[in-house]
């Protein structure tokens, strides 16, 4: 995102320039787009779809939604019958733009391949976590455009992996679209520009929350592999999700990076799970709190609390709070200032189907944007807390980034038949990383 110069910032200039805010033209002014040579696209963006849970559908569903000229072509899920499923769905809503034929649903963990060599322009990752890494490079590899769905890995070698991929995303100019939406929100876009001007001074602390209650679980089935049985809770395992600190909190601490201009450059942290699915250890290996201490170059600090427990009985919060010299903001609603008049924050929401809006947009204009890095980033910012709880240890980025835990060994050459990385001890219990021995280091 575009630094801006320090600028005196009062409520009457506030209030003056937020009434002249255009939806599109906020988000998109805040996007580095490039207008270059790059792997065309026609009248019709084509889509292929690699993930057909809840959130990959939902993705579709908010790109047959846009203006564009959209058109879904394959799909593929690990489980073939909710590809099937999910294309009968969308066809219901959108009609001629599913135009999928029956030899265009894949299963298997291999189908991804067979889906984004089916000819789309624009390919959309929205597979567990650990998973993203190589079809993210395999989409780019094969040329194509690409919105991948946070978190974008599950663990150090996977971030890697992404980013090394997302440099050759760069040489091809290829699109690439993180699902991380409060980036594209015009509530956040004008909350943080506001916040870069000096609207409560000297940012030097954040504050991010995701307290929720607990999830899904999905009971085994007597035909399932141990690897079909994780595929199909994958959530509950780290290989697969990396925490709940990654798949869902990663929206909090990418607000905070983005608000500090930066990355933390060590953490420490703490947590547990022995309430997660009442403790029972022979269903999920997650932790369901985590509270992390991350630290910033200049030494300014990031609290992140991270909880999945106690219903309704427990203190339950999603946001994001930023403190200053001169003043105290809550993203996106409201800016409080020590000396004058509290400043309302107004603009749009609904960034998940803002970000296709953008992202069809752009590509049907011949420009495109890269959000691979900041995405990847944003993950690494997740992993890192999460190896700080896990271990009990202070651990600094560039350490883990260049040693830290593979948790997904193999990964190219597994099959529905593999045993995954997680598997019962004799106990019939899941292990669980302990701070003190857990050694998150190679």
């Amino acid at each position: 995102m575009k630094k801006n110069p320090k600028t005196n910032v009062n409520r009457r200039h506030f209030l003056k320039s937020s009434s002249k805010l255009a939806a599109a033209g906020a988000v998109l002014s805040q996007i580095p787009i490039e207008r270059v040579a790059h792997a065309a696209v026609g009248d019709t963006v084509s889509v292929a779809l690699v993930g057909c849970g809840g959130r990959g559908s939902g993705a579709a569903n908010q790109i047959m939604n846009t203006k564009g000229n959209t058109r879904l072509v394959a799909v593929a899920d690990v489980n073939p019958e909710k590809a099937k499923r999910s294309v009968a769905n969308l066809k219901k809503q959108h009609g001629v733009k599913v135009d999928i034929l029956e030899d265009k649903i894949f299963g298997g963990l291999d189908g991804y391949k067979k889906a984004i060599d089916s000819g789309a322009d624009l390919v959309v990752i929205a597979t567990p976590p650990g998973f993203k890494p190589q079809q993210f490079e395999y989409a780019v590899k094969a040329g194509k455009h690409v919105f991948c769905e946070k978190p974008v890995a599950s663990d150090a070698p996977g971030v890697r992996r992404f980013l090394e991929a997302n440099e050759i995303a760069k040489k091809k100019n290829l699109m690439v679209g993180i699902g991380l939406q409060r980036r594209h929100e015009e509530r956040y876009i004008e909350n943080i520009k506001r916040l870069h001007d000096g609207a409560i001074g000297d940012i030097n602390l954040m504050r991010v929350y995701w307290n929720g209650r607990g999830i899904w679980f999905r009971n085994r089935t007597p035909d399932q592999s141990e690897m079909a049985y994780q595929c199909n809770n994958w959530y509950h395992f780290i290989w697969a999700s990396g925490d709940q600190i990654c798949e869902q909190h990663i929206h909090n601490l990418d607000v905070g990076n983005w608000v500090m201009q930066g990355y933390p450059v060590m953490a420490n942290g703490m947590g547990g799970g022995e309430e997660r699915m009442d403790g029972d250890r022979s269903k999920s290996q997650i932790f369901d709190h985590t509270f992390v201490e991350y630290t910033y170059a200049n030494g300014h600090k990031m609290y992140s609390q991270g909880r999945h427990l106690g219903g309704n009985a427990t203190f339950g919060h999603v946001a994001e709070y930023a403190h200053g010299s001169k003043g105290v903001c809550k993203l996106a609603s409201s800016i409080n200032p020590f000396d004058g008049d509290p400043i309302r924050i107004v603009g749009k929401g609904g960034g998940h189907q803002q970000e296709q809006h953008d992202l069809i947009e752009t590509l049907a204009k011949g420009d495109i944007y890269n959000e691979g890095d900041y995405g990847a980033k944003a993950t690494f910012t997740a992993i890192l807390g999460r190896e700080a709880c896990y271990s009990g240890r202070v651990l600094k980025w560039d350490d883990l980034l260049k040693k830290g835990h593979n948790y997904c060994p193999g990964i190219d050459e597994w099959t529905m038949d593999t045993d995954p990385p997680a598997m019962k001890g004799e106990d019939g219990k899941y292990s669980v990383p302990q701070p003190g021995k857990w050694n998150p280091l190679v």
